[in-house]
């Protein structure tokens, strides 16, 4: 989607363009798709880990040290790199400590004999997002203030029945026929009726 926007906002290469997105649209692989076209993320990254439900340690508390290439967990300790390995089409490094089996707050990081952490071989690129995020938190302000706003408007004009066709094809079809009307309004009320007919005409 980022993509298609920018080939019509940003066109050369060299051109930036800024897209927000909520947690559901949160994948290391397309964080790292838009770092190489020069598209600026802001997302949400969803916590999918049940550690925090457990009252265990969450691996956003293990501190990675680039230049050791090594994680030091809570307790001080570091995890070295063990090996390397391919799941789902990503390459995987995995770490993990020697001392956990005498650690004395093991009971709040792993029932496990190890606390392995995982780190995919483009962290970088997430890490970078995560902290672009985290120094511009208003820009999720943003996308609610000018993403929800259309949404609750479109729901409003279906009413309580929302869709009145079945099928995909079909709801597809009067989805986008909502939306060409909502943006063909938001239009009108921006730029005025002669000027979008101006602009049709041209």
């Amino acid at each position: 989607m980022a993509r298609q926007a920018k080939a019509i906002l940003a066109p050369q290469p060299t051109d930036s363009l800024t897209v927000i997105a909520d947690q559901g649209y949160y994948r290391g692989e397309e964080l790292l798709a838009c770092a190489n076209e020069n598209i600026v993320t802001y997302v949400v990254k969803a916590d999918t880990s049940g550690k925090r439900g457990k009252c265990e340690f969450a691996r956003s508390e293990f501190r990675y040290i680039a230049k050791d290439d090594e994680y030091e967990c809570p307790a001080g300790e570091r995890l070295i790199y063990r090996f390397s390995r391919e799941e789902t089409g990503k390459t995987i490094r995995r770490y993990w400590a020697s001392a956990c089996i005498g650690c004395p707050i093991k009971s709040q990081c792993t029932p496990s004999n190890y606390r392995r952490v995982s780190r995919w071989e483009h962290e970088p690129v997430v890490e970078q997002a995560e902290a672009r995020l985290a120094e511009k938190p208003e820009m999720m302000q943003t996308r609610r203030s000018t993403v929800e706003h259309p949404f609750g408007t479109l729901k409003a004009w279906m009413g309580a029945t929302h869709f009145l066709t079945k099928t995909l094809p079909r709801t597809n079809t009067e989805m986008s026929l909502h939306v060409l009307a909502y943006n063909i309004k938001r239009v009108m009320r921006i730029m005025g009726t002669r000027s979008l007919l101006a602009a049709i005409q041209a």
